[in-house]
């Protein structure tokens, strides 16, 4: 797709933006070419109306007319940020005197509902057949971790020896925000830890405290374990585009489905606002509505 054409005043202004964003802001090349695309956007809707003579409405037009044409909330609200910005460099330069992005908000995406997998599929996931020994027990004691207690994939690789209680079945982790939480850990999850820790013993030196580590002693990388759940979820017959926060967002799903209780899912996610967790009740919710779409005499379809 061509570049709009571009006044000479308007490209005066623009190099001087992207410049200063350069050398004030420092930003990366990458950066600074989405914001130069983002801003011809603007110069493209603008046509020949002068940008500093541009109102609130006009604005509120372009982006409705940007919505209309496909583009996304989170791409209107980048590019609505970038506008903005750069009518403030223009006021501070004195080409301008109002912001007319000042106020606006971009529509909002619907959030996409996180994929997880059925119970079935998440059973077989984390009791992968151990009998290669070495990496295999590690990697079920750490899906049984993921799947148990709900964890992210960066809490899971920060996981250190002191921080797993055998005893009392809990794990504490720092999540986002290095904020810390304890959550329960399953019974399958403790098996499957305690027979990690006899292979463990053998990697590492007294010294290493991570709970999950690779073949040379020294904790696992996230990369490594998404490589690892990719490679077990084809043996697995599972598919191979399963990811470790598959299990996160199942394990939230299937306790909300046998508990119903929110608040519970949301503190042990570490979510901060339970509209986070609320998406899992759609989640939910679809569960339940195929069931009545195959049970209910009335919601079948007749041949």
């Amino acid at each position: 797709m061509p570049e709009p054409a571009v006044n000479a005043q308007s490209q005066q202004w623009l190099a001087g933006y992207l410049a200063w964003l350069q050398t004030e802001k420092q930003y990366s090349p990458l950066t600074i070419s989405n914001y130069a695309r983002d801003l011809r956007r603007l110069f493209s809707e603008a046509g020949d109306a002068p940008l500093c003579s541009l109102k609130i409405h006009q604005i509120r037009r372009f982006v409705a007319q940007l919505h209309g044409g496909g583009l996304g909330g989170k791409s209107l609200a980048r590019m609505l940020s970038a506008w903005r910005g750069f009518y403030a460099w223009l006021i501070r330069q004195k080409y301008c005197t109002d912001n007319p992005c000042v106020g606006l908000r971009a529509p909002k995406s619907p959030r996409p509902l996180p994929h997880t997998l059925s119970p079935d599929e998440a059973v077989r996931m984390v009791e992968i057949p151990v009998v290669e020994g070495g990496m295999a027990v590690r990697d079920r004691a750490m899906f049984e971790l993921l799947y148990s207690s709900g964890l992210r994939l960066a809490e899971l690789v920060s996981v250190d020896l002191q921080d797993i209680d055998l005893h009392e079945a809990l794990v504490r982790v720092t999540g986002k925000g290095s904020k810390t939480r304890i959550v329960p850990v399953g019974s399958h999850a403790l098996k499957a830890i305690r027979e990690w820790l006899k292979v463990r013993a053998a990697l590492v030196d007294a010294e290493e405290q991570a709970l999950f580590v690779n073949q040379k002693g020294k904790r696992v990388g996230a990369r490594n374990i998404q490589l690892r759940m990719k490679a077990w979820a084809v043996k697995q017959d599972i598919g191979s585009n399963v990811h470790p926060h598959q299990l996160r967002h199942s394990f939230a799903s299937h306790v909300l489905q046998s508990s119903g209780d929110l608040r519970a899912v949301q503190e042990m996610l570490g979510h901060a606002s339970i509209s986070t967790t609320q998406v899992y009740t759609h989640l939910d919710f679809q569960y339940l509505a195929k069931i009545y779409d195959s049970a209910h005499p009335r919601a079948k379809k007749k041949p």
